[in-house]
């Protein structure tokens, strides 16, 4: 069974998100992306958290 997804509607709710949703979601993938590399990645937990405090505010 094949299921034809459209990269569109998958983006979707991202793009149409609001400023601050939009700018959380960028930023924890840059996150997510610079820690890959690492054998085990630490305090990614934390640095998500920090990161919405600082778009919250």
């Amino acid at each position: 069974m094949k299921e034809d997804v459209n990269v569109t509607q998958v983006q979707e709710p991202i793009t149409s998100a609001p400023t601050e949703i939009y700018t959380i979601i960028e930023r924890v993938l840059a996150l997510e992306k610079s820690k890959l590399s690492q054998r085990s990645p630490r305090n990614i937990n934390d640095d998500i958290v920090k990161i919405i405090k600082e778009v919250i505010k």
